[in-house]
């Protein structure tokens, strides 16, 4: 079996420029919610590990809970259709709620999600992407923090996927076509 940095064709974003970047986040997004109830809500699988590294660099309390959300399936296109897989275990009303999410494509999973929560009355409600690819973006959504923004190119690692596989890799890089085939 090869690696996977085998099937990868290049590093987009390195494993300093991540640490460097989420550093930065956190130290922004704890001055802009000091002293307030802030929830993070997580959309699984994909934004876990950005997650784990962020909430390390949010110096503001805070609390996490988590959605599965499902548009993409196993290929590389949305499939355009949004269901919530696993809903919150806990109330946001009154909550200011940070969703964070691994990467903005086309917008419509993201407005989904902003639609559904904003009728749960949350104090307040922000949106933290690790990715943005505002060249492929159908729907004008709100992004208050953004990692990185990225061109119109199938990336891995970091929590990404695909197929459930590369979740695993320590930066994003481009997957080698071969690899995704007719599925992108």
């Amino acid at each position: 079996m090869n690696r996977l940095d085998d099937h990868v064709d290049h590093v987009l974003i390195t494993q300093k420029q991540l640490e460097d970047r989420i550093r930065a986040l956190g130290s922004q997004i704890s001055a802009d919610y000091a002293g307030k109830d802030l929830l993070l809500v997580c959309v699984l699988k994909g934004a876990v590990i950005f997650l784990a590294d962020l909430v390390r660099s949010i110096h503001a309390a805070h609390a996490i809970d988590f959605m599965a959300i499902s548009s993409y399936g196993t290929g590389t296109e949305s499939s355009g259709v949004v269901r919530i897989l696993k809903d919150l275990d806990a109330s946001i009303e009154g909550r200011n709620v940070l969703i964070v999410e691994d990467i903005i494509d086309t917008g419509r999973t993201l407005d989904y999600i902003l639609r559904n929560l904003a009728t749960r009355s949350p104090a307040s409600l922000a949106v933290c992407a690790l990715l943005s690819k505002p060249s492929r973006r159908e729907l004008d959504v709100p992004i208050a923090y953004v990692g990185f923004e990225i061109p119109n190119e199938f990336v891995v690692g970091y929590g990404l996927d695909f197929a459930e596989v590369y979740r695993n890799l320590p930066y994003i890089g481009v997957l080698k076509r071969e690899e995704y085939g007719e599925a992108g």
